[in-house]
Order: structure tokens, then C-alpha cells, then sequence
């Protein structure tokens, strides 16, 4: 297996650099590298003051630019593209994608060799289907088949999720999860003694794998359906936990309608975003009606368990 870093490198429309960086961003928050020269001019002459810029630069393509995204040789470069290429096609970000310095066929055969058996919080083991020798220790085992697009929950948001869920879910909860993907949000509520869980994923993708996931799982649909499609479009009723595990402007944008699905007392429980968005979060809860009841951070991931203003 080639033992390099690899590189994947995400080219986009100017107007779409800061969507597309956060979305980069919650895959490798230590090392994305952006080069945007829409602005070249302006930014020299405001720190150097002077007007030499070197003639390759100038040549640019002003109309792009391209996020430079570093995986380390133990993670999985396929996992980083195929959640990239999801999260963007879900804003409608037109881009192009390539990977240097890895061979995706090595890649596509070994990366199950660096997923292994989780105990997540104090009642969850998280473990792959093809892993047989672990030891529950009195942990609720959540059997995964993640695939190649989807968390395994070893991300640090992810996993902060799920520490938090645990505070959370009774065996009276009822479960909406926002952005789903391998549905292991849902499942963990349910093995938690949720009653039922609803997914909702714009991919189709993640929904087929939801479903799988809560197959192996032993959740028939009287406790789990996943459906494919937005908030507005597929959802109904109101739910007593909510969550969405995604990106910050993504969650923002929910933010103006989930409460719309949310029991009186319920909770919204937000993931996915990077401590260098937490101001202007925090100023779109407030101004959406709600607030901060817990905020959990770990390797610059933040998560927040909100409630509706009275």
C-alpha cells in the first residue's frame, strides 16, 4: 500500500469557496490549503502595498479556486472524496475532484484494516460487520456496514454526537436525523431505547445504507425509516430529539425551520461544525429562537443541545 499523504484537490466556482471549504474542512479540520485569486490585486495592495505580483499569478483563473485537502496514509482518501462529492452535490456546488499520491485500487481493498471495534460513551460499542472477535463488556453493540461514503463514527463530531445522544435518549424519544448517512445516529437512539427514528438524507446513497445499517441491526420500519429528499419535501409530525450532524451553513439554514418539527420540549442537537463558525452559529440560533443548553467540543468540533424559546 503507498504510504504517502495524498492530496485531493477540489476545484469550485469562486462564489462557492466558503460553503465548499467548511465542507472540506469537517473532513480534515489540520490540513485544507485554499487558493482563491478572484481578489489579487486588492489583497497585495492592501498588505504589501505595491503592485508587483508574479506574471504566472496573474494569469490564474480568477473565476476558480481550489481547496488542497491532506489525508495521512493511515485514513482513507476514497471516504474523504465520496463524503466531499455528497456534501456538494447536496448544496449544488458545481466541482471537480482529483486525487495525487494514492492508489485508489489499494485504497478500495484496505480500508477496513483501520476501522475496528469503538466503545463510544458509557453504553455503546461501535462495530464493524466484519470484525467477530470484540468484547461488549455490557455495551450495546451497534453493528455497522459504513461503506466507503459514509461516518463510521470515529470523526470527532460524530463521536461527540453520540456521547451526547446518550445524555439524552429515553425510552420515550422520538428521533429526527437530519443529513443521516449511514444512520448511525438513529441506530444508536434506538439501541438506546428510543421508540422510533426517522432519517432523511438527500442522497440516496445514504438512505440504502440507513437502511441496511438498521437491518443488520434488527430494526424493522416500525422503528426506523429513511427517506430521501429535504426537511419541507419528506417530514411531518414533531419529534422530542432532532438531530443534524452536518456542516455549519447547512445547519443554519435548518435552523430557520426545525422547530417546526419539535415537541414543545424537545431538543436540537447540532454537529458538524468548526469552532471557527461558532459566533455566526450562535447568532443564528438566537435569532431562530433558541438556546444553548450544552456545548461539547473535541479536536476543534463543536457540538450544541439547544431548546425552543417560550
Amino acid at each position: 500500500m503507498n504510504e504517502s499523504w495524498s492530496e485531493i484537490i477540489i476545484t469550485v466556482n469562486t462564489q462557492d469557496i466558503d460553503v465548499a471549504g467548511s465542507i472540506a474542512n469537517m473532513v480534515v479540520p489540520y490540513g485544507i490549503y485554499i487558493e482563491d485569486y478572484s481578489d489579487l490585486e486588492n489583497e497585495v495592495m492592501e498588505i504589501a502595498h505595491i503592485d508587483l505580483i508574479d506574471a504566472d499569478l496573474l494569469k490564474a483563473d480568477r473565476s476558480k479556486a481550489f481547496i488542497h485537502v491532506y489525508i495521512n496514509p493511515h485514513e482513507n482518501p476514497a471516504e474523504a472524496v465520496s463524503f466531499i462529492t455528497e456534501r456538494l452535490n447536496a448544496q449544488s456546488i458545481d466541482f471537480n475532484c482529483t486525487v495525487d499520491n494514492c492508489s485508489a485500487q489499494d485504497w478500495a481493498n484496505n480500508w477496513k484494516q483501520y476501522f475496528h471495534p469503538m466503545p463510544i460513551g458509557e453504553k455503546l460499542l461501535i462495530r464493524p460487520i466484519w470484525e467477530d472477535e470484540y468484547d461488549a463488556g455490557g455495551r450495546k453493540v451497534l453493528h455497522i456496514e459504513p461503506g466507503l461514503a459514509f461516518g463510521t463514527g470515529s470523526h470527532p463530531t460524530t463521536r461527540l454526537c453520540l456521547e451526547t445522544l446518550e445524555k439524552y435518549v429515553d425510552d420515550s424519544s422520538t428521533i429526527l436525523d437530519i443529513g443521516c448517512g449511514s444512520g448511525i445516529l438513529s441506530i444508536a437512539c434506538l439501541l438506546l431505547g428510543a421508540k422510533n427514528a426517522l432519517g432523511v438524507d438527500i442522497d440516496s446513497l445514504a438512505v440504502k445504507t440507513a437502511m441496511a445499517n438498521a437491518k443488520e441491526n434488527n430494526l424493522d420500519e416500525s422503528r426506523f425509516v429513511a427517506v430521501q429528499g429535504n426537511l419541507s419535501d419528506k417530514v411531518s409530525g414533531k419529534y422530542s430529539i432532532v438531530v443534524a450532524n452536518i456542516v455549519a451553513d447547512i445547519i443554519m439554514e435548518f435552523n430557520k425551520t426545525v422547530a417546526d418539527f419539535m415537541t414543545d420540549d424537545g431538543v436540537y442537537i447540532t454537529g458538524g461544525i468548526i469552532d471557527s463558525r461558532e459566533d455566526e452559529v450562535l447568532m443564528s440560533f438566537a435569532q431562530n429562537g433558541f438556546t444553548v443548553l450544552e456545548r461539547f467540543e473535541d479536536k476543534g468540533w463543536l457540538v450544541f443541545v439547544l431548546k425552543k424559546n417560550k
